[in-house]
């Protein structure tokens, strides 16, 4: 069910005697069981960041649970304005970093601090669609964090999208899809470049990507991951990960479609790469055009497009929801910071 009427707010029982917050009703929001994305706002952003930080202490967990519940928490008009606030609100939740030199991103970021650095670094003009953060490798974040430093002037909204609902669509629609998916999983297959690509959404070094200053390391380290590779001329290096689950079973008994699968697909096409062909089922069979047109069409209707005011803050939960970016104009700093798996 979308809400389309006009934003409305609530007194919110997550507020306390000195930390006011009241529950926002945005164009576009989503209802299911429970509404997508929670949206609280600050009664008053001017309040003293002490107020807010004793208030995380008290409410942390809850927001957590309902993370969770919910996909994705939004958090408006908080006394948050830098990156160094942005990485003090994150450690307020007090849970495990995950950085990026720990992580396979395939995309070319730049640390702020130890655990925040610079969304997507790809140029304004090109889509990122919608994918569960890392689920292309063996090592994911079990949540996100992203905090909208300047808002961009057109475009460049942040599309979330319930990968539980997803799921039980795709069985209605299509269930032969849906089974390979379980019972094969995917494989993903790239080219990593020698040197980084800030023209592509997938442009960084392999040698960052995997940590590693020398091929020997390199082929070690794919080695202990269960990948395949093969290097191709100017020392670029093309790899293929093992059979990946496509869809997983969340502690709540909900399955969601956890993959990178419509980003691959439809993103990750450069001058190395052809998106249609870097997805394949586990067992080296292909994934129908189809198919793939069936779950964009799906997800892409399910999308609610998260627009972004400077000072925002998003907790999104990644095994629930995927995310992407819209194209847009002018400047747009979304900085991001991740979250260990449990």
């Amino acid at each position: 069910m979308i809400n389309s009427m006009m934003p409305e707010k609530s007194h919110s029982p997550l507020s306390t005697a000195d930390f006011v917050v009241t529950e926002l009703s945005l164009l576009r929001q989503q209802l299911y069981a429970e509404v997508f994305p929670l949206v609280i706002e600050a009664e008053d952003r001017s309040a003293a960041s002490s107020s807010m930080y004793d208030w995380l202490e008290k409410k942390h967990q809850i927001i957590l649970d309902q993370s969770s519940r919910n996909g994705a928490v939004l958090f408006r008009g908080f006394p948050i304005e830098s990156d160094t606030d942005f990485d003090k609100f994150v450690d307020g939740f007090k849970l495990k970093n995950f950085t990026y030199s720990d992580s396979l991103s395939n995309a070319v970021r730049r640390n702020r601090t130890a655990k925040v650095f610079t969304a997507n670094e790809a140029p304004p003009s090109v889509s990122i669609y919608l994918h569960h953060e890392m689920a292309q490798t063996p090592v994911f974040p079990s949540r996100l964090f992203f905090f909208c430093e300047t808002a961009p002037e057109t475009g460049g909204a942040t599309p979330l999208c319930r990968s539980d609902i997803l799921f039980q669509q795709l069985q209605l629609v299509a269930p032969d899809f849906v089974h390979s998916c379980l019972s094969l999983g995917v494989r993903y297959s790239n080219v990593m470049p020698f040197v980084e690509d800030l023209e592509s959404g997938q442009g960084r070094s392999w040698g960052s990507t995997l940590g590693v200053k020398s091929k020997a390391e390199a082929e070690a380290k794919l080695l202990a991951l269960g990948y395949q590779w093969q290097w191709l001329r100017d020392d670029d290096l093309q790899v293929t990960t093992p059979a990946l689950p496509a869809a997983r079973e969340l502690d709540d008994g909900r399955t969601v479609f956890f993959n990178q699968l419509v980003a691959a697909f439809r993103g990750w096409s450069d001058k190395r790469n052809q998106g249609e062909k870097s997805i394949y089922f586990g067992d080296g069979s292909d994934i129908s055009e189809k198919d793939m047109a069936i779950t964009i069409e799906l997800s892409d209707k399910l999308t609610f497009d998260l627009e972004w005011k400077a000072g925002d803050v998003a907790l999104v939960d990644n095994f629930v929801v995927m995310h992407g970016r819209r194209p847009y104009e002018g400047r747009r700093s979304i900085l991001a910071s991740l979250v260990a798996p449990d």
